[in-house]
């Protein structure tokens, strides 16, 4: 029964990320003509090893925060076993 749950959470989550990724493109969609600036970063993690990229240094600490709280989530979910 839990894996059942945990499929339906995976997809739920999946189908309100799309909306907040198309949510957040119609709205900086009506920006462009007002002079809107565009930075972003990511993270590629290859093993152990993360690749940071970014346009300025204020989007690469926004992006390593969120990989270490990312992190975080994955090691208390699969080694610590939590929530049970």
């Amino acid at each position: 029964m839990r894996g059942d749950e945990l499929v339906l959470a995976g997809f739920v989550m999946l189908f309100l990320g799309m909306l907040l990724v198309a949510a957040g493109m119609l709205i900086q969609a009506g920006k462009q003509g007002q002079g809107a600036e565009v930075r972003g970063g990511g993270v590629v993690l290859i093993g152990p090893l993360p690749v940071v990229f970014g346009s300025d240094t204020q989007s690469v600490k926004m992006v390593v925060l969120l990989t270490l709280v990312l992190i975080l989530v994955v090691y208390l979910l699969f080694y610590r076993g939590w929530p049970q």
